[in-house]
Order: C-alpha cells, then structure tokens, then sequence
C-alpha cells in the first residue's frame, strides 16, 4: 500500500501536462469542497446534505507545469427517481472520458454499501488510474485514519485493481491539498494548456448563479425538502440609466418546488426565509461577477418535476 503524505522531489525535466480529473464518491463525501480548495474559489456548490450537484461543474487549477481540470459529477446513488437516473448516467458518461479518477471516501465513516457500489464499478474501468482520496481527515484521530487507510487499500485488493494512490486530505483545514494535486499532475497527458489562462470554470455564469441561489435556498430547510429545489435564472439584464461608475445587474429567478404545500417551508413566515436566501446569495452572487446585483427570486409549483421527462428537460436535466 502506497499512502503519499509528502510531496517527492520532481525530477529536472519541465514536461507540460493538461487534462481532466473527476472526484466521485458517495453523495456528501466532500467532492465539491475539495475541488474549491484546489481551485482556490468557489466554483461548486458546497451543502451538508445529499444530492446538491447536479450539474458537471468543471474546476481548472492553473499551475506552471500543468493544466489540471477538475470534473465535478453528481454523486452516485441508487436511484429512485427518474432525475436519479440521469444524474447516475451523467457520472458514468464523464468516468470514461477523463484521465484520472479521485474517489472520495470520508476518514470520519466507515466504509459502506454506498462506497463498495462505487468501487465495483470503479473496478470495471480499467485503463483509468483511480486514487483514493480520504476526505475531511480533520474530524478524525491519527488511529481512525490508519484504520480507514488499510480498509480502503484493502477495498481496491478484494475488487482486484490496485490505487495509484491513497490520500489523506482536510479541505477544510488546507492539509495535502497542493500534495493531492502534485499526484494528480503526473497522470495527465502531455499537452498545452486546454484552457485560458485566469479560467477557473467552463460553467455558464447563469448556471452558477443559479447553483448559487440553491444552495443558499436549501441552507435553512434541508430536512423538509433536501431535493425538490430546482432554480433557472430567467434573465440578467444591466440596468438601464445607470452612470458607468455605477452599474447594476438585475437578475430574475425561479425557485421551482415539486408541491404547493412546499411553498410556505420556502418563502417563511411573512416572506423572511425567501428574503434571507436573495441576501446571502446576492453576496455570493456578487462576488462571483464583481459587480452590483439587483436579484428578483420567485418561488413556483412544478408538479413532480423529478419525475416527469419534460420538466427535466426544462430545467436543465
């Protein structure tokens, strides 16, 4: 068992290397945390539950000496809703066209059902490398770690594939992040940079902004409807009549909920949720553009949607 935990001297050679790696692992094992802290911003939608991104969301670390694409999917689930499906499809689609997999598994849980589903199918691709990253490595002892370490290497030798690495890592706390991406470097092909120089994403704004306004939006109400939020941006205007020195966006949103009885659990007593969730993501929101933001939310009723073809479609799916 090969466990990294300290950067080994390159040799002299100044190879440049570009490619795409993709983070999986149980819903909530800290896929999208970890590729914010490699991409040093937000660029994924962090939530402490379940099942928050759904959209490939692509993270892009620019280093000198390489160019490292970070693909973030939907965590991989056994389904029960059609949405379900697609998102595990969408996974298994992007597993086959990057160069290096990362598998999330927390250090502070054992190793379960959910984990072994993953690495089963892991086991199926054989020409990728996958490294076995172990997340939020800051709420263990060094004894849990060691277990989880050997359980995880012990993992890749029942399903018959060895790790091209194991790990440990605290986004949270900043520990290994750089040394997870001076592993992750060396699988990717050599190649010219893919991408701009300053890109940190290839996500359309609205699609991030949207993203934005979910997260803020399940915040408060994650035991009462932890999927049912769907958000499209509808438009985003400059504000006319505005003095250059002085500009405003305005941007108009739906937050689509599958039941009227859901309505009230969003917009709060006398509107007071609704109005705390365009506070908090206007900020973010607003950070993200670098300019001011005049944001419009509207909460409406798109029955069943995660079950039904055509709203999937129409809301991005």
């Amino acid at each position: 068992m090969s466990v990294r935990t300290q950067s080994s001297e390159e040799s002299g050679e100044t190879v440049h290397r570009a490619g795409f790696a993709c983070f999986v692992g149980r819903p909530n094992a800290g896929k999208s945390t970890l590729t914010n802290a490699l991409v040093g911003q937000k660029v994924a939608i962090t939530a402490n539950q379940p099942q928050t991104t759904r959209h490939t969301v692509r993270g892009i670390v620019h280093r000198e000496d390489a160019q490292l694409i970070l693909v973030d999917t939907p965590g991989l689930h056994k389904p029960r809703t059609l949405l379900g499906e697609r998102l595990n499809d969408v996974v298994r689609t992007t597993w086959a066209e990057v160069d290096v997999i990362g598998f999330c598994l927390p250090a502070n849980e054992k190793i379960g059902p959910g984990d072994r589903f993953i690495a089963k199918e892991l086991a199926g691709i054989r020409k990728t490398p996958k490294i076995a990253i172990v997340t939020k490595t800051d709420l263990v002892d060094s004894k849990t770690l060691a277990e989880q370490l050997i359980a995880i290497d012990q993992l890749g030798k029942e399903l018959g594939f060895e790790w091209a690495e194991i790990v440990p890592v605290s986004a949270v706390g900043d520990k290994q992040v750089n040394l997870l991406a001076d592993l992750l470097v060396p699988l990717l092909p050599e190649g010219p940079a893919l991408y701009p120089e300053g890109d940190l994403t290839d996500e359309p704004e609205q699609v991030m902004i949207a993203e934005l306004i979910r997260e803020a939006a399940l915040e408060g109400v994650r035991d009462e409807l932890p999927h049912s939020i769907a958000v499209v941006v509808e438009e985003m205007l400059p504000r006319e009549d505005r003095p250059a020195d002085k500009p405003l966006l305005d941007i108009h949103a739906n937050l689509f909920i599958e039941r009227p009885s859901q309505k009230g659990i969003i917009i709060g007593p006398k509107g007071k949720r609704l109005k705390e969730v365009g506070i908090k993501s206007r900020k973010q929101i607003e950070a993200l553009l670098g300019t001011p933001v005049f944001l419009d939310l509207h909460v409406k009723v798109a029955k069943d949607w995660q079950r039904d073809p055509k709203q999937l479609r129409r809301l991005g799916f």
